[in-house]
């Protein structure tokens, strides 16, 4: 199926990936009521997260940004499968809350998960802004720096 959305990603050059499957005992996508919550997204390419480490300590905010980025692309890859293809059901993008592997004294959080914050703008246009909780943490699964999550109003 090809709307708007996929229109747009195509103009920006995004052909969005098989969605990755869970690794654990969860589900990619929860559709309840007019609500689409997708699990956290790690920047997953070729079967293996793109970026690993810790930022303060390893990556830099460039790069974790670019990781972030393929996350959110990610989160709309599970998005269309969970909606049947049709990324044009997404009424708006409501919340994104991403997670950044960093040292105690790393603070530029927001400045990596605007990586996906601005696909989700550019993909998604007006749709696409939205809350947004940028949290740093010990650890994420596989070592990945960072991993995005988000909550899709739908019709």
């Amino acid at each position: 199926m090809t709307g708007q959305i996929d229109k747009r990603l195509s103009e920006l050059g995004i052909s969005l990936p098989t969605p990755a499957a869970p690794v654990a005992n969860y589900v990619p996508a929860v559709v309840t009521g007019n609500y689409l919550y997708i699990s956290g997204q790690l920047p997953m390419k070729d079967g293996k997260p793109s970026l690993t480490g810790t930022l303060g300590n390893g990556p830099s905010v460039e790069e974790a940004a670019d990781a972030a980025r393929l996350c959110a692309v990610n989160v709309l890859a599970q998005a269309r499968a969970a909606l049947d293809g049709d990324l044009d059901r997404i009424v708006q993008l409501v919340k994104v809350v991403g997670f950044v592997a960093a040292t105690p004294t790393f603070g530029e959080h927001p400045k990596v998960v605007n990586g996906a914050s601005d696909f989700f703008v550019e993909a998604l246009g007006e749709l696409g802004r939205h809350a947004r909780s940028a949290v740093g943490v010990a650890s994420l699964p596989f070592n990945a720096s960072v991993e995005v999550e988000a909550v899709f109003e739908i019709s």
